[in-house]
Parts: C-alpha cells; sequence; structure tokens
C-alpha cells in the first residue's frame, strides 16, 4: 500500500476537525463581540401617522384611528388596499400583549367582518361605546365590535378581551368627521 495514500484519509479529517474548529472560534469571537440587548422587546412598533394623513385624502370614508391609548399599547402593522375595497388596516398589541385591529372598508359587511374577525358571528347583542351602538360579533379565534356606516363598515377585532376592543373603539377618532351612526 502507498504510504502517501493512507495519510490522505487521516490529513482530511484532521483538516475537517481545524476547518471547524477555527469557524466556532470565529463564530464565539463575533457572538462576544457584537452588542446586544436581552432585555429589548423583540416586537418593532409602527409609526402609522403617515399612512394615515395618506389614506385619510384618499380613502371614500371617514378613516378611523386612535387617539389616547395607553402607551402599553402599540402598533405593529399598518396597510391600506384601495383596489380591494378600499381596506385599512391598523393593528395592535394592547397592554396585555393580546392583538387588536382596527379595520374599516366599502367591501360588503356580510362578507368583509367574517373574513376580517376570523369568520366571527353576530350575537345580535350591542354595546355602547363613546354614544355609538356596536354590533358584539363573537368567534372561536376573534370577537369583534362592528359599526356599519354610510357605504363602509368600522370593525375593532382581535384576540383581545371585550374590554380591550371596547378600549380601542372609544379610542377611535375619523377624518374628515363621521357622522352620528342610527
Amino acid at each position: 500500500m502507498d504510504p502517501v495514500a493512507s495519510k490522505r484519509g487521516k490529513q482530511t479529517v484532521r483538516d475537517m476537525i481545524l476547518s471547524t474548529l477555527v469557524i466556532a472560534a470565529c463564530a464565539g469571537v463575533i457572538y462576544i463581540f457584537i452588542p446586544k440587548d436581552e432585555h429589548a422587546d423583540p416586537i418593532k412598533a409602527v409609526d402609522f401617522t403617515v399612512e394615515l394623513a395618506s389614506v385619510r385624502t384618499a380613502a371614500p370614508y371617514p378613516v378611523a384611528a386612535p387617539e389616547g391609548l395607553p402607551k402599553e399599547w402599540k402598533a405593529t402593522s399598518v396597510r391600506y388596499d384601495d383596489v380591494a375595497g378600499n381596506a385599512w388596516h391598523l393593528g395592535f398589541l394592547d397592554a396585555d400583549r393580546r392583538y387588536v385591529a382596527v379595520e374599516q372598508s366599502t367591501a360588503a359587511a356580510g362578507t368583509y367582518v367574517p373574513e376580517v374577525s376570523r369568520k366571527a358571528k353576530d350575537t345580535g347583542r350591542t354595546e355602547t361605546v363613546a354614544g355609538r351602538k356596536w354590533q358584539y360579533w363573537e368567534g372561536a379565534k376573534y370577537n369583534a365590535l362592528v359599526l356599519p356606516g354610510k357605504g363602509h363598515t368600522t370593525v375593532v377585532t382581535g384576540s383581545a378581551p371585550k374590554e380591550s376592543l371596547v378600549e380601542m373603539a372609544a379610542a377611535l377618532k375619523t377624518a374628515p368627521p363621521a357622522a352620528p351612526a342610527s
């Protein structure tokens, strides 16, 4: 047997182990010297003020957004789809980190509300919030407060308890001002 051939297999394994150790050492140095904050909140808040201003000029209905929510509430998502029923979405986490969303659209309420509330159903009950009667819908995943308007529907929905949905609905302000629902 050729002595060079017998060394080749051993050198390959040894070289692979040495390469792995070098890579692990480099990764360890990077980990140690890259600053990190273990106490930082992994959920990044979004600023929706620019989108809100744009949507309020583009939407064919009074666009709702909260004002005066406690600082523990955090906006997490915002979008507007002018093709799919002029749909406005603003997602939040409440103080207990439960999801609450404001949804508005000109789409037919009969299909839109179950879609955004994950198949919640109208209970026939109402909840008066800030002088307006909201329909209360319940579902397996989300509950919802629904406020039919002229040519549009406003929905406050999410996995948060009813109290958080009511708190969000109470904080909603529109521009231009919406006419009171009858």
